[in-house]
C-alpha cells in the first residue's frame, strides 16, 4: 500500500480510538461505571458495535486505555514545564505547580468507584515512579546549584513534595494550592 493510505488508515485509527475513550469518559461521568455498556460507546462514538469490538475487548479495556492515555498527558505536561525553563530553581518550582494544579483537578478521581478500578492497575505505580524520579532529578540538580538543601538526600525530599503537594486535591482553589507550592518550597531552601 502507498505510504500515505498508511498514514491514512492510522491517523483514521487513531481518531476513532480517542473518540472511544472521550466518548466512554464522559458515559462513565454522567451514568456511572456499571450503567455503560458497548452498545452505548458505539452509539456515543458513532460507530458500529462489531467496529468497536475490532479496537478494545470490553469497557474496561477503554477505561484502561482512556486513563493511561491520562497518566502519559500529565507526564508530558510536567515534561514540558521542566524543559521550559534552564533555571533549576524555576524549574522545581515550574514542575511542582503544575503537578499540584494537576492534582487539584483531579480531585474526586480517586474517591470514586472508577478511581478504585483505575489505581489497582500497576500503570499508575509506574507512573508515580516517574514522577517521583523526575522531582528527585530536578532536587539533585538544584542541590548541585545552591538551590534546595543539601543536608537531605534529594529521593527524601522528593517524596516529602509529592505528600505534602498531595493535599492540593482538598484544597478549594487555585489560588490555595499555590501557597501550599510556596509552603512546600520553603522547606526545600539552604538551611541558614
Amino acid at each position: 500500500m502507498p505510504r500515505l493510505w498508511n498514514e491514512t488508515i492510522q491517523a483514521h485509527r487513531a481518531a476513532v480510538r480517542d473518540a472511544t475513550l472521550d466518548a466512554t469518559a464522559a458515559l462513565v461521568a454522567q451514568h456511572g461505571l456499571t450503567s455503560v455498556t458497548m452498545s452505548a460507546i458505539a452509539e456515543a462514538t458513532g460507530i458500529g458495535r462489531a467496529t468497536l469490538y475490532k479496537y478494545f475487548p470490553d469497557v474496561e479495556a477503554i477505561l484502561l486505555a482512556w486513563h493511561e492515555r491520562q497518566i502519559a498527558g500529565h507526564l508530558q505536561q510536567l515534561a514540558d514545564v521542566r524543559d521550559h525553563t534552564n533555571d533549576a530553581g524555576q524549574r522545581l518550582q515550574a514542575v511542582l505547580e503544575a503537578y499540584a494544579l494537576i492534582s487539584h483537578q483531579s480531585h474526586g478521581h480517586r474517591d470514586t468507584e472508577l478511581g478504585a478500578f483505575l489505581h489497582r492497575d500497576g500503570q499508575v505505580a509506574r507512573a508515580e515512579q516517574q514522577l517521583r524520579n523526575m522531582v528527585t532529578d530536578l532536587l539533585t540538580e538544584g542541590a548541585r546549584t545552591g538551590h534546595v538543601r543539601g543536608d537531605v538526600a534529594p529521593s527524601e525530599l522528593a517524596s516529602y513534595c509529592l505528600y505534602a503537594l498531595a493535599a492540593a486535591r482538598s484544597l478549594p482553589s487555585k489560588t490555595a494550592v499555590r501557597r501550599l507550592v510556596t509552603v512546600t518550597l520553603a522547606g526545600l531552601r539552604p538551611p541558614r
